[in-house]
This record gives C-alpha cells, sequence and structure tokens, in this order.
C-alpha cells in the first residue's frame, strides 16, 4: 500500500502542477521553472513506481499542451518503417504490475513534430525537439526544412546553428540533407555580413577550417566538395586563399581528383578574367596566357612526383583546352615519359607512364602521325594497360577509319577537279 499511496501523492501534486499552469497560462503569468523541474522530476519518480518506460515528451511538462500526432501507414502496411525504440517513444505496462495483459502504446517522436507543424508553432522548443529527432535520424530532411523555418522565424543565431551542424556533419559526413541545411542558412546569413568585408573574411575563414576538418576524415567527399563550389560563387573566393588551400590538399594527396577538379574550377571560373558561361570544356580566348602558363607548369611537376597519377595528365589536356593550345605542344614534355626508339633493357621501349603514352598518342594524331599514334595504341592495349586492351584497340579501329577517310576525302577533290578541268 505505501507504493500506491506515493503513487496517489505525486499525481496528486502533478494535477496541482497542471491546475497552477493553466491559471498562469489564463492571467499571461511567467512559468517558474523551478516548478517545471519538480514536475519532471516527480514524472520520473512516478514512472519508477509504475514500472513503466515514460517518453522523453511525455515526461516534459513543457510539451503537455501538444497532443502528438501519430503517423498512420494504415493496416497490413508493406512497407512498414522499423522505428528504433528511443525513435518510438511509448508506454509500456509490465504484467507483474497489472492484471491485464501486456499492452504496448506506442507514440512516435516524430508524431510530437507533426503536431507542432499542423499548429506552425515556431519556438525555442521546436529546436529542441528537431535536434532530438535529428541526432536519432539525421537523414530526416522533413525535419531539416521545419528546423531552418524555425530558425529563421526567431530570428535565432545562424552563427550558432552553423557551430552546432558542424558537429552533427563530423558524425554523419555522407549525410546529403545537412549539406543543403547549411547552404540555407549562408544564403540567410549573407544579406548581413555582404556589406561588411571582415565578417566576410570571417566567414570564410571559419567555413574553410571547417571543410578542411571535413577533409581531414574523408578527402573525397562528394557532398563537401559540392558544398565547397556552392560557396567559392556564392562568397566569391576566386582568391589566393582558396587557391592556396587546394594546393595544401594536393599536396597531401597528389592523386586526390577532386582537389584536382576543384582547382580548375577555381582558375578557370573566375570572373575576373573568364568568359561568363564558359563551358569547362570550351576554348576560353579571355583567358590570359600567363595563368594558362602557370597552371601548365604546377600540373607538369605534379606528373613528376607521380607520372602514373592520372589527375594531372587530365588537367593538362583541360589546360590546354581552355587556351586553345594543341597537346603537340608538350610533346616534349610527355616524351620526357617515354621512350619508344629502344633505349630500354634488350633494346625494348622505356615506358613510365602510360597516361604519357596516351598523350603522345593524341598528339600524333593530331600532327597526322598516325603511324607514331598506331603504335602508342598498341603498345597500351598490349603491355601497359592491357585491362582496357579493347578500348586501345578500338581506339587504333578509329584511326585507321580516319586515315582511310582521308584518303577517301582526296581522292573525292582530285576527281572532282579532274572533273572541272575536262569540263573546261
Amino acid at each position: 500500500m505505501r507504493r500506491e499511496e506515493e503513487i496517489g501523492v505525486l499525481r496528486r501534486k502533478s494535477w496541482e502542477f497542471k491546475r497552477r499552469r493553466r491559471q498562469r497560462k489564463a492571467r499571461a503569468e511567467e512559468e517558474v521553472e523551478s516548478e517545471i523541474e519538480d514536475e519532471r522530476n516527480r514524472r520520473k519518480l512516478l514512472a519508477r513506481l509504475e514500472a513503466r518506460i515514460m517518453g522523453k515528451y511525455e515526461g516534459d511538462p513543457v510539451w503537455d499542451d501538444v497532443i502528438p500526432i501519430a503517423q498512420d501507414e494504415g493496416e497490413g502496411a508493406l512497407a512498414a518503417i522499423a522505428y528504433t525504440d528511443e525513435y518510438a517513444e511509448g508506454i509500456l505496462l509490465l504484467p507483474t504490475m497489472c492484471s491485464l495483459q501486456v499492452r504496448l502504446t506506442v507514440r512516435l517522436a516524430i508524431s510530437y513534430l507533426r503536431a507542432v507543424m499542423a499548429s506552425e508553432e515556431r519556438t525555442p522548443r521546436v529546436l529542441d525537439l528537431t535536434s532530438h529527432i535529428i541526432s536519432l535520424n539525421p537523414a530526416h530532411y522533413t525535419v531539416w526544412l521545419y528546423r531552418a523555418s524555425t530558425i529563421f522565424a526567431l530570428n535565432a543565431s545562424i552563427q550558432d546553428e552553423l557551430d552546432w551542424v558542424n558537429d552533427i556533419a563530423l558524425s554523419h559526413q555522407k549525410n546529403y540533407q545537412i549539406w543543403h541545411h547549411r547552404q540555407l542558412l549562408i544564403e540567410n546569413l549573407y544579406p548581413a555580413v555582404s556589406s561588411s568585408p571582415s565578417e566576410l573574411a570571417e566567414l570564410e575563414e571559419s567555413e574553410r577550417e571547417f571543410m578542411t576538418q571535413m577533409f581531414d576524415q574523408d578527402a573525397k567527399n562528394y557532398h563537401v566538395w559540392s558544398y565547397r563550389q556552392y560557396l567559392v560563387r556564392k562568397l566569391n573566393l576566386f582568391n589566393p586563399a582558396e587557391l592556396a588551400s587546394i594546393e595544401e590538399l594536393l599536396k597531401t594527396d597528389v592523386r586526390n581528383n577532386s582537389a584536382w577538379s576543384h582547382r580548375f574550377f577555381i582558375v578557370f571560373s573566375d570572373p575576373k578574367y573568364s568568359t561568363p558561361e564558359s563551358r569547362a570544356t570550351a576554348h576560353d580566348p579571355a583567358i590570359p596566357n600567363e595563368i594558362i602558363d602557370r597552371e601548365i607548369s604546377f600540373a607538369q611537376a605534379a606528373t613528376y612526383e607521380a607520372p602514373q597519377n592520372q589527375s594531372p595528365w587530365n588537367y593538362l589536356r583541360g589546360v590546354l583546352r581552355k587556351g586553345g593550345r594543341q597537346l603537340s605542344t608538350l610533346e616534349s614534355f610527355a616524351s620526357e615519359f617515354v621512350d619508344l626508339k629502344g633505349n630500354g633493357e634488350e633494346g625494348g621501349e622505356v615506358v613510365r607512364s602510360s597516361h604519357a603514352l596516351d598523350f603522345l598518342a593524341d598528339a600524333w594524331t593530331e600532327q597526322g602521325k598516325v603511324a607514331e599514334a598506331s603504335k602508342a595504341l598498341g603498345l597500351l592495349g598490349d603491355r601497359y594497360d592491357r585491362v582496357r586492351k579493347n578500348y586501345w584497340e578500338w581506339r587504333r579501329k578509329q584511326l585507321d577509319a580516319g586515315e582511310t577517310e582521308k584518303v577517301k576525302d582526296v581522292e573525292e577533290v582530285a576527281t572532282r577537279i579532274e572533273r572541272l578541268e575536262v569540263k573546261a
């Protein structure tokens, strides 16, 4: 009886708390935080005495005015969601404490979000609610969207939110919703700092520092690189600091093709000299020659460091195309990694980089050196890149077919000239 009496006392005190709270609300009086904390502790004790699990929000008097809206998946749903115990907040009555059959009433934590969304509530407690749900399921995009709208409605600190998101992102690196949320925050923050160079510089530095932390864990995280490109455009980060940051990443890992791609974007999308809307693979006559020369030198240095790394060779091709230059202008450079004249062991060729050999094959094709190009492609298929032998053979056939077409064109032109001479 003692336990039942204690339960009765706790219930009466809870009832009194709720009555006083309704009265204060009716008189528009402020709530007493100490009374709210006492009620939280009272409900924890009550749950222990009743041997039941009290949900997080059921046990918090702050949420007493919210009637959760449960998800109705329909009877016999084929793909019912298997929520975790923490995500699925419920009240469990144990059989030892009740003569009735064990019953379980599940109320999802997300049901409270449905309730506040239905009433369009945007208050600090909503931020607490979304924070809790995100900790359980960081991929729930609806929660992120409503959290963002609540942040903006409350005019809450964007910087505080960015700091909070940092911790979430570091724990859930492959989560897309985090990065969309971060873009929304930057879009909202930008008008307030755009007129202040110092605040912009501070934002730039903090964001770059955060992305460096992300890259320390995964230097090729697609979501971070996509966000970084967005940030460069938004904050106009086509500057030496951004370029230096990428160079540091390439010094750490010269094979990081994501970093190579971002460098190409920074250099050749810079609005200070590039042609607006110029395609990445198109020649842009507006790019200064000194920029083209600098990038060629940078890529060449990287090939010396790792000749069999494909990234700088691809980068060289892109730079030459942007500058409107032929591959043959770097034939002598590529030849430093390839010797087909029989100076290797037992008189064989020397190939230090299959990518250099591929580069030379295209350079020779440009110059009409079909025999040399065909030999290079044959070596790639037979010795230096056998995995893609079919591809290299296809390239050779295309090369031969192209040469045949040229011969046909020449013969056709000669025939037309002869006919014209006959008519004359």
